[in-house]
């Protein structure tokens, strides 16, 4: 099992970390700020209350006065800059510095500078040209709106990277673990002259963020994501590339107009689905789930299909709740007979609970679903 990422606040880290300090801070006592931080309750930590709690220690050894500390803060990262690997440079395989550090100092800035916005906008730049800043940037948002989306907007625009991608990330309006932006989930018009100035851009992790920004807004504006796919298609590989991951919720939706646009027909004819079975209809946790079918194309030309298949999900309260799942998307020749084998894990993983009991499964094509077969999830 992979190691927990809170425990990247290990000894090594803290170590590194208050050789680092004491180069900016007068007289800073390392063994006391450890001894603080390793308290009692330490080990019962998650991530982000470790965070937090890094924090706070941290807040009793800076400057009383905010913009001292900040000024602190950025002394010590112009110190990690010349020190460390030069993270201005695009890398599309690893992403940046030192997530430790910063997130425990955007942390500080959203916990304590929110009433002092210049010194904390300039500071979350710096920031985030080391780390990612899209948590911290959201209480700003939603107190200083016009202000951050115009700055936000800015950024689009900065040399940096890492400040390009926070112009999309921190402005998304479903992002996980994140303070909701409810202002940009009912209008996202804001967001949209950002994504276009980054649709192009050249780091991978740019791009990502901004068909990442395209699916949350398609949650709640659908029309809004379709006019710009309508816009953007065709106009370089990298732009189709963030389209189709953009949209990747209303193709599992089967939003008709977006299934057209994709060049999927809505309305299947002659195509069915032919002795599906489960060889496994009871499936223990941590074993995976075997299905099979005929998908047959009953017509007398080549059809394009985006097969996929629904798992109806136990929910505590004794409701089945759906994820769609890809199995492909390609042509199916005209009278052909097409054997699907698929197998689906239930292995315990941190982002889904899993319940015990009944749960059903369906075949879904080009949007439209098929009939559920039922399957029972036990220990």
């Amino acid at each position: 099992m992979a190691e927990p990422f809170k425990n990247m606040y290990n000894e090594q880290f803290f170590d590194r970390f208050t050789k680092d300090l004491k180069l900016v801070i007068n007289d800073f006592d390392a063994r006391e700020f450890v001894s603080r931080i390793m308290d009692d309750e330490w080990e019962n930590r998650e991530l982000k209350q470790r965070c937090r709690h890094i924090t706070t220690v941290l807040k009793e050894f800076l400057p009383t006065d905010y913009k001292d500390a900040i000024a602190k803060i950025l002394e010590l990262l112009d110190y990690v800059k010349s020190t460390y690997p030069d993270f201005s440079v695009i890398d599309d395989e690893k992403f940046g510095l030192t997530l430790e550090y910063g997130a425990i100092l955007d942390n500080y800035v959203e916990q304590y500078g929110l009433d002092d916005y210049e010194t904390s906008v300039r500071a979350i730049e710096k920031i985030t040209q080391f780390t990612s800043c899209e948590f911290a940037v959201h209480p700003f948002i939603i107190k200083y709106p016009d202000e951050m989306m115009k700055q936000m907007l800015v950024w689009s625009k900065h040399e940096h990277w890492g400040v390009r991608r926070l112009a999309s990330e921190g402005c998304r309006p479903r992002l996980p673990w994140a303070m909701a932006l409810p202002n940009l989930k009912e209008n996202p018009a804001p967001i949209i002259p950002i994504l276009e100035n980054l649709k192009n851009d050249p780091s991978r992790f740019v791009r990502l963020s901004v068909a990442n920004n395209l699916n949350d807004i398609a949650k709640d504006n659908p029309e809004t994501v379709i006019d710009l796919v309508k816009k953007w298609r065709g106009e370089s590989k990298e732009v189709d590339w963030i389209i189709k991951h953009g949209c990747r919720t209303l193709l599992k939706q089967g939003n008709p107009e977006m299934m057209e646009l994709f060049g999927f027909d809505s309305v299947i004819k002659n195509i069915s689905i032919d002795k599906f079975q489960i060889p496994t209809p009871k499936v223990k946790v941590g074993d995976s789930l075997e299905f099979s079918f005929k998908l047959l194309n009953h017509n007398d030309k080549k059809v394009r299909i985006r097969l996929e298949y629904g798992i109806y999900y136990q929910k505590a309260n004794g409701t089945l709740t759906k994820k769609v799942h890809k199995i492909s998307e390609k042509e199916y020749a005209a009278d052909s007979v097409t054997q699907i084998t698929r197998k689906h894990s239930f292995r315990v993983v941190t982002t889904r609970k899993l319940h015990l009991g009944l749960h059903q499964i369906a075949v879904i094509i080009n949007g439209n679903e098929f009939e559920k077969y039922s399957f029972e999830l036990v220990d």
